[in-house]
């Protein structure tokens, strides 16, 4: 289905399929199977890359259970009509371990020998390296990550899915100051994603008066005891620290910090989710007291909300769903009513043109979240909405 602009690079990515196909032998392969019982559509193929192995399999997971649902929705109830011509969804997954060089070679390979031109990766790594091609290849990618120079690359077939995470900059520090104090350590993970909330963090921080006592990084992937990182932070005396990566990792920093005798606040990147964390921490939020950061879906009230959320246990998942799922649900809408109003599958130029008309034209019940715009860089618009720990409880608050 998917051919355009391909014979002009084939003598390049040659080579590239061959070492895909070899570092990718064991990656892990799920299809979403579909049943064509209208006997007149045809099938869409979609493709996923992202960390299924490893310490960041749980993450990657539950982006791809959104995913997952949303296909089966689209697909069960009779699948979405463009032109004339009905479509299912088959999605096609592969394991990419958090690496960005197998994300590079898995959407290669899903290109060429599975003809998708839609890819979703859920890390910034793998946003980044995509984006070195995906123009080439005529594939859209489906950008997963709050990193805001993904939609700063002028790349025109990126989406970016979530927030941007810059936005949260000023309303964290002003509540973590004006609550705990000006000196903050930080401790955030080692990726690349977890450089950049450093990098943005800190100009804001130290412009409001605030000082950065301690700052190291933790690569999650090799590290397991935390308590020599932390007790040197704390030996900086800091009110506040800034933490963060994937939920689990992020919660045992925050349980080491208390055990060591810390008392005050913890501003935490977008990626690691409160609830989450609170579910490794005993199931409430007492050691997470003063913790600043994102709402997690389950406190959050949107048209489509509470059904996902049904939609989600039902299907076999004893916790709640993450914002991860989500988005990744409501953003498979997004993509197919995007592929209505443009009346085409296969050109992605028109098909990027019409994603702001796609979140529009979302159906009320999908909108788990609302998406009131795509702006012309590719980002999804969002509602700036935070939650603090404040005598245990978990608070909502709305930003301007």
């Amino acid at each position: 289905m998917h051919s355009l602009k391909k014979g002009l690079f084939a003598g390049l990515l040659i080579p590239m399929a061959l070492v895909a196909t070899g570092c990718s032998e064991d990656a892990a392969e799920t299809e979403a199977e579909v049943s064509d019982e209208s006997g007149g559509s045809e099938e869409l193929t979609i493709g996923f890359s992202g960390p299924l192995s490893g310490p960041a399999a749980s993450y990657g997971e539950e982006t791809l259970k959104g995913l997952e649902l949303a296909v089966e929705d689209i697909n069960s109830e009779g699948g979405f009509e463009v032109d004339g011509t009905t479509y299912t969804i088959n999605l096609e997954t592969l394991d990419d371990k958090y690496l960005p060089n197998e994300t590079a070679a898995n959407a290669k390979r899903l290109v060429q020998e599975q003809d998708a031109n839609v890819i979703y990766t859920p890390h910034s790594g793998g946003v980044y390296a995509l984006q070195v091609f995906n123009e080439m290849e005529d594939f859209i990618l489906m950008g997963y990550t709050s990193e805001p120079g993904v939609t700063e690359q002028g790349n025109p077939m990126t989406v970016r899915i979530p927030p941007r995470y810059d936005q949260y900059l000023q309303p964290f520090t002003e509540y973590e100051m004006e609550r705990f104090g000006e000196k903050i350590a930080f401790l955030p993970t080692a990726s690349q994603y977890g450089k950049d909330w450093a990098a943005a963090l800190q100009p804001v921080w130290e412009e409001n008066g605030g000082e950065v006592v301690f700052n190291e990084s933790i690569d999650f992937s090799k590290d397991t005891d935390f308590q020599t990182i932390v007790a040197n932070a704390l030996e900086e005396d800091p009110d506040v620290m800034f933490i963060g990566g994937p939920s689990e990792p992020t919660a045992l920093v925050a349980k080491q910090a208390r055990d060591l005798g810390f008392e005050g606040g913890f501003l935490i990147m977008d990626q690691a989710k409160l609830d989450e964390m609170a579910a490794v921490l005993g199931g409430d939020y007492s050691m997470l007291e003063g913790a600043i950061s994102t709402t997690p879906l389950i406190h959050t009230e949107f048209p489509g909300t509470a059904e996902y959320i049904e939609k989600y246990k039902a299907a076999g998942n004893e916790r709640n769903p993450s914002a991860e799922s989500a988005f990744h649900y409501v953003s498979l809408y997004v993509l197919t009513e995007a592929m209505q109003e443009a009346g085409t599958v296969e050109d992605t130029e028109a098909i990027m043109a019409a994603m702001d008309a796609g979140a529009q034209n979302v159906p009320e019940d999908k909108q788990v979240y609302v998406i009131p715009s795509v702006g012309e860089d590719g980002g999804f618009g969002s509602m700036l909405r935070m939650a603090y720990i404040e005598d245990g409880e978990l608070q909502v608050m709305e930003g301007e």
